[in-house]
């Protein structure tokens, strides 16, 4: 049982966290095309406040590895588990005919961590590029990785390892590498079980070593009991290793054992630190409340 079990949520959702689901059918229609093919997308595991919008937009983020992540971070939807069920290899082919049947136009791929794979999921990301470029090669593909770190006891083994990882996945170009630091520094053992602050970050910097012409984004959730001095100490930090684009959007709580709401931010809050990333040199800033590490991706 989690130790959150117990504590309720916070409060009622603000008014300016309610939104309208948006278009049902084309929800339905998404939702049944995933269904068929037997995929997962983040939208829906994470049940995404945005997914009708980023649909009808023709965008969609698809959820590699299956539905079992061997990490336990405590914001997060996805289910956990040590097993994982074993690679599907016919996913990459589904999943670009879900986004042909889809007529996608941008595609974010994300993975659940599987560190009990020996490239801890690297080749999931390259193998469904491919299967979907093959379909059309004008469809923009973006990835949000996990660390790809571990399997290795010596830390300069582990680093190598993580940067031939990251390397098998840049020389698929994708227009743009996404690795999400979700919190500040403080926070991260509670929040992000099995990552760290220092090795996402190390991860962005290799990004931009090994591809310097693909930009580099990451996303923050507020909300988890972080100070607005330590949001501005982390934009400061994701420059100091040249991150391109930003995202800032409010964490909701998924379920009671899921680590609460410390409190919620407000949108002129968000507005005041988009202005901020801005002044930092971050060429592109989405923040606001509802703002998830793929909302407006195709922009």
């Amino acid at each position: 049982m989690s130790k959150y079990s117990a504590i309720p949520p916070a409060e009622r959702l603000p008014d300016w966290l309610r939104r309208p689901i948006g278009n049902a059918s084309e929800l339905e229609r998404v939702q049944g095309l995933v269904k068929q093919n037997r995929l997962h997308t983040i939208c829906e595991e994470g049940r995404c406040p945005n997914r009708g919008e980023c649909y009808a937009a023709g965008t969609a983020t698809f959820l590699l590895g299956g539905s079992i992540c061997t990490r336990s971070c405590s914001f997060c939807q996805v289910d956990k588990g040590q097993a994982p069920m074993p690679v599907d290899a016919a996913e990459a082919e589904r999943v670009a005919d879900a986004v042909e049947a889809m007529q996608l136009r941008y595609v974010v791929l994300t993975a659940v961590a599987r560190d009990d794979l020996a490239d801890h999921g690297a080749s999931l990301f390259t193998s469904t590029m491919a299967a979907i470029r093959a379909r059309n090669p004008l469809i923009a593909l973006e990835v949000l990785t996990p660390d790809f770190w571990g399997g290795v006891a010596n830390h300069d083994q582990a680093l190598a390892a993580q940067r031939e990882r990251l390397a098998t996945v840049l020389a698929a170009q994708p227009v743009c590498f996404n690795h999400n630091l979700e919190t500040v520094q403080r926070l991260q053992g509670e929040v992000r079980r099995g990552a760290t602050y220092a090795r996402s970050l190390g991860l962005l910097a290799a990004a931009r070593e090994l591809a310097p012409e693909i930009p580099t984004k990451s996303g923050l959730m507020l909300g988890l009991g972080e100070s607005r001095e330590e949001v501005i100490a982390t934009l400061h930090d994701l420059r100091a290793v040249d991150c391109q684009r930003i995202t800032l959007g409010q964490y909701l709580r998924p379920s009671l054992v899921h680590i609460p709401v410390a409190r919620y931010w407000k949108p002129q809050e968000f507005d005041e630190l988009a202005e901020v990333a801005r002044e930092l040199g971050f060429a592109q800033v989405r923040s606001g409340p509802l703002v998830r590490s793929s909302y407006h991706a195709a922009d």
